[in-house]
Order: C-alpha cells, then sequence, then structure tokens
C-alpha cells in the first residue's frame, strides 16, 4: 500500500519560514519524481516544485522562485520543501505527489495547511 505523509504546515507570519516534508511507503522512492502542489481557495491546483530522480533536477513556478527549495533523501524516502519569505499569497493546501510515467503511477498525499497571515 503506497503512502504518501506530508508534514511541517501551519500558521507564519509573512516573511517566515516553514519546512514540509513527505514520507513515503510502499513505492520505490528512488524511481519517482518528487512534486509539491498546491491548491488556495478557488484556484486550481498548481505544481509549485518538481525535482527529477537520479540527477535530482529541479523546476520551480515562477512565483516560488528563489524562495523555495525542494530536496530529496532517496535514504529516507522523504522529499522536503523548504519555505522562505513567505507571503500570504503561499497561502494555500500543500499536496506531495509522486509520479512515475513510464508506468503511468501517480500517488497523492492527504495535503498540509501552510496560512500565511499576520
Amino acid at each position: 500500500q503506497v503512502q504518501l505523509v506530508e508534514s511541517g504546515g501551519g500558521l507564519v507570519q509573512p516573511g517566515g519560514s516553514l519546512r514540509l516534508s513527505c514520507a513515503t511507503s510502499g513505492l520505490t522512492f528512488s524511481s519517482f519524481a518528487m512534486n509539491w502542489y498546491r491548491q488556495a481557495p478557488g484556484k486550481e491546483r498548481e505544481l509549485v516544485a518538481s525535482i527529477s530522480t537520479v540527477e535530482s533536477i529541479k523546476n520551480y513556478v515562477d512565483a516560488v522562485k528563489g524562495r523555495f527549495t525542494i530536496s530529496r533523501d532517496n535514504s529516507k524516502r522523504t522529499v522536503y520543501l523548504q519555505m522562505n519569505s513567505l507571503r500570504p499569497e503561499d497561502t494555500a493546501m500543500y499536496y506531495c505527489n509522486a509520479r512515475r510515467t513510464w508506468s503511468r503511477d501517480d500517488f497523492w498525499g492527504q495535503g498540509t495547511q501552510v496560512t500565511v497571515s499576520s
């Protein structure tokens, strides 16, 4: 049974930082690209950051470039999202996603809420 469990969300003031974690089980973690998505109320889910498998190639949506950093630890089967200089517009539910294109495997976590407010 595949599980993705996010943690690390919460309430933070503008300019603050949070580190999200996504612990996985039941899958060959190193063979999956890992992604962080977010969805704000009334908006579509958007891809925030992604990291590939072997070479750990990273990509970010323009809105978070220079502020967020995605990383992975294959030994712990965990992916992280370090979020700095948070803004109110970063408020959303953040979801972890594991995707392996060649096998069409696509798994999601339940999400963790991030609220940026003073």
